[in-house]
């Protein structure tokens, strides 16, 4: 096929008279329909990159009342557990045509509630949102008047809005009876400072495992953080270099953890002979350390598949109450368990 002259202003027309196929079909290709040949898909993706043709998404837009994107809100992409969710999320939203705008909040309202307008105002389809500031007044009114499919990831909020949550609470608990089965009396948990559903409901479980351990709750041993990604070296060193040192730290995945880790090697300690960890999270180096740290993990595959499940739902047209998917924690025994040491 002759390489074609390229026109000022190329159309859709242009890449179905070059490939050979009707208006229909190439548009189908174009807007990634799923009901075209595969022959027909490769000669209009032959005939686009020859014209070197760019769709215009804004006649697009108003032609199919949809921008074909779907804005997602996270805290911090920094954080590698979010960065592994919005991609699970972006592969699943792709084949149907959608792409993705991320934005990240920083955990301040008023940058919440400036990206969901912007959200609005360029006309996404759907939005996938975790605010950081999950109780702000100001946030949740600005959730309740979203006028697109909007599925809420992991927080409580007073919305009728679909939503995927973890449910936090009875992993935490049993993790904890777990420890004090090991005999481990004295356990810290480190995480970020935040008043959202994962960390209040995690202190939550936290705090039944000791009751129902019939353990008292040292409230230093609870340590909060200013965000997932600050570092927790030196708060962790301070709790082992106590007299009374816990046994055993629950801690949050992955900059944490991390520093938990560096924390433990620096005051000479062995893992689980001294201290035994778990990690909130399932990093992926979590596996391949030595001794390999064990994991409560909520499945972000899974949870990837509900909310793009919901959200493509909705932008389909499909009405009804808001819907809710609740996926549980799975705890993973690795070899950073053990038990209490006799002497501390």
């Amino acid at each position: 096929m002759p390489r074609a002259s390229k026109p000022k202003n190329l159309s859709i027309r242009d890449v179905a008279e070059l490939a050979g196929v009707s208006l229909g079909s190439a548009s189908r290709v174009i807007n990634k329909v799923a009901n075209v040949s595969e022959g027909t898909r490769e000669k209009v993706e032959r005939a686009i990159k020859q014209l070197g043709y760019r769709p215009n998404h804004a006649a697009q837009s108003l032609r199919l009342r949809s921008s074909r994107t779907v804005g997602c809100l996270l805290t911090d992409v920094a954080n590698p557990l979010y960065a592994k969710l919005y991609r699970g999320l972006e592969e699943r939203l792709r084949p149907h045509g959608y792409m993705m705008l991320l934005a990240n909040s920083l955990n301040q309202a008023e940058r919440e509630i400036e990206i969901l307008s912007t959200f609005v105002s360029r006309g996404m389809d759907g939005l996938l949102i975790a605010p950081g500031n999950e109780r702000d007044r100001e946030v949740l009114a600005a959730v309740r008047s979203l006028p697109v499919p909007t599925v809420i990831l992991d927080r409580d909020m007073d919305s009728p809005t679909d939503s995927v949550l973890f449910e936090h609470v009875p992993g935490v608990k049993n993790l904890v009876q777990y420890l004090a089965g090991l005999g481990h009396k004295r356990i810290a948990m480190v995480l970020s400072q935040s008043p959202n559903r994962p960390i209040r409901r995690r202190t939550e479980g936290y705090r039944m495992g000791y009751k129902l351990a019939k353990l008292e709750v040292n409230e230093e041993f609870i340590v909060h953080l200013p965000s997932a990604t600050s570092s927790a070296f030196e708060a962790v060193s301070t709790l082992l270099r106590r007299t009374d040192r816990p046994t055993a730290l629950l801690v949050m995945g992955t900059t944490i953890l991390n520093d938990t880790l560096n924390a433990i090697g620096a005051q000479r300690l062995r893992i689980p002979d001294d201290v035994s960890v778990v990690s909130f999270g399932d990093p992926d180096f979590a596996a391949g350390h030595v001794p390999a740290i064990s994991s409560l993990r909520i499945d972000l595959e899974k949870a990837a598949d509900e909310a793009t499940a919901l959200l493509l739902a909705r932008m389909r047209g499909e009405e009804g109450p808001p819907k809710s998917v609740t996926l549980v924690s799975d705890f993973i025994p690795r070899g950073s368990c053990g038990p209490a040491p006799k002497k501390t």
